[in-house]
């Protein structure tokens, strides 16, 4: 965006976000750039604005956002000025003989100076210069890096991204100790100006994706990216799906591993969750741990998922198709335990089912919500007694609370918590269609959202590939998982411009 006005009536700067200011250039006096951080930073008690002398040359000024820097870093750069010897006192002069700092950067206008340091940079002026240095003291009091919350594994790395960009770009070159690891950095958000970081494989990630991601950032147009979920939304193929097209994770594995395959992360200042794309149907049902665990292990947990994922999707509605509309359907048995178990229920199974979904979810979200402490204990009680009492009520029967606890235990098998819900969104419309149609309205249902399935994409990459359009080369990472000496190759879907991972 360009300026509109430079001053209003009064003299004082008019703008509206840093972007603004691109074209702003540093003052060359000590005094004119005071004067313009004092009226860009008015009523900023954080700002730190701080004028002092270097020995035998010129004034010189520093300014810094309280709590974003390492004060003791601070302290050994202005020592360093304040006993500055020698008689050459140019910008590049300072840069080179006196800073004790490992990364400087030398800025000429005012949103470059204002980006860095407000993420956490130091600046610094001196007298007669038209440039300002960036000084690389970033620090202040952050959260360390602790195992992740949302996807833990028995076996694996226990490290987790936190909320500082450079740290996690650091996780994951630890990880990949190649320079084809590419960093590619932007800025998004006219006012909160959140650093965001584009990581790839050059030579592996194929450069139409790349540049795909890439102009989607740079058409992002909002005042602020808070969380890497604002992204997410803003950049999917398909905005009204309940799937999600982007993968988000904790796990500086899962990067790792999604970069050699040929996909892109983008990793966000101020929050854990990098996302990956693109992102499929069969991702749903892969951990990081099944590469870590031996392949046997891995295809069977896989296929427990996909069962699990039947359940969890369609349960209700079948309970509820055969029941009312297809008795002859259960075993002799079982039909008479669960017509005297539902003689005294004053509701039909749809009803029954809804019920019991609704105290389910809301459950589960005053479970998350609530402190860790009480948390678990509130939802394991608040099941156990909502749903005993709820039988001996005669609200609803003793067989609907077992199919709807399994329903619930199945979604919870799901790796990608972004896709499990998306199945307890679409099970209410089945739980309805079939009360309506019975089993020809799961069967329209399903048909539904497979060809829904079928039309999207992810970052143009088809949404259920391998599956379709079929690629038999792809099927060695699908459901099963084959040993590491049969995969050899990268996905094929994914069109890599170097396909061979092992020879």
């Amino acid at each position: 965006m360009r300026i509109r006005s430079t001053a209003k009536g009064d003299g004082r700067l008019d703008y509206n976000a840093i972007s603004q200011l691109e074209h702003l250039r540093i003052e060359n006096t000590v005094k004119a750039n005071r004067k313009m951080l004092e009226e860009l930073f008015e009523d900023s008690s954080d700002i730190v604005i701080r004028e002092f002398q270097i020995e035998h040359g010129p004034k010189a000024l520093m300014f810094f956002v309280d709590g974003m820097v390492t004060s003791s870093m601070v302290d050994e750069a202005m020592q360093a000025l304040m006993v500055f010897e020698g008689g050459a006192f140019t910008i590049d002069a300072i840069c080179e003989q006196t800073l004790p700092v490992g990364q400087t950067l030398q800025v000429q206008f005012y949103s470059e100076l204002l980006v860095n340091v407000l993420s956490g940079d130091c600046g610094l002026f001196v007298e007669g210069g038209k440039t300002a240095v960036c000084l690389g003291l970033r620090g202040g009091e952050r959260r360390s890096i602790t195992e992740p919350e949302t996807e833990t594994v028995v076996r694996g790395p226990r490290e987790g991204f936190n909320e500082r960009l450079r740290t996690n770009t650091a996780l994951v070159r630890s990880r990949i100790k190649s320079p084809r690891l590419k960093m590619k950095p932007f800025v998004i958000g006219t006012e909160t100006n959140t650093n965001v970081v584009v990581t790839y494989m050059a030579g592996i990630a194929n450069r139409k994706l790349v540049e795909e991601v890439e102009r989607r950032l740079n058409a992002i147009d909002i005042d602020g990216i808070l969380e890497s979920g604002y992204i997410e939304e803003l950049i999917q193929d398909q905005v009204m799906s309940p799937f999600p097209q982007i993968q988000n994770t904790e796990r500086p594995d899962t990067v790792a591993a999604a970069v050699l395959e040929g996909r892109v992360a983008i990793l966000v200042d101020g929050t854990p969750f990098a996302l990956i794309a693109p992102f499929g149907f069969w991702q749903w049902l892969h951990a990081s741990e099944d590469y870590y665990e031996r392949f046997i292990v891995a295809t069977l947990t896989r296929m427990l998922r996909m069962v699990c994922l039947f359940i969890a999707l369609m349960a209700p509605a079948i309970y509820i198709a055969v029941s009312t509309f297809h008795p002859e359907m259960i075993p002799t048995n079982l039909l008479l335990s669960i017509a005297a178990s539902r003689e005294a229920i004053p509701f039909p199974a749809v009803v029954e089912a809804l019920i019991m979904e609704l105290s389910f979810e809301a459950l589960r979200e005053a479970g998350v919500r609530l402190p860790k402490t009480v948390g678990q204990a509130v939802s394991i009680l608040g099941a156990l007694v909502v749903g005993q009492a709820a039988v001996q009520a005669g609200i609803v029967s003793a067989a609907m609370v077992i199919v709807v606890s399994m329903t619930g235990i199945a979604s919870f098998t799901l790796p990608r918590y972004n896709a499990a819900i998306a199945i307890r969104l679409l099970r209410f419309p089945l739980m309805l269609l079939a009360s309506i149609f019975g089993l020809l309205g799961i069967i329209l249902g399903v048909v539904a959202i497979v060809s829904h399935l079928s039309k999207i994409t992810s970052f143009g990459v088809p949404y259920v590939a391998p599956a379709s359009p079929i690629s038999a080369s792809d099927w060695k990472d699908v459901i099963f998982r084959a040993p590491w000496s049969k995969m050899k190759r990268r996905p094929a879907y994914l069109y890599p411009q170097d396909r061979t991972r092992q020879k």
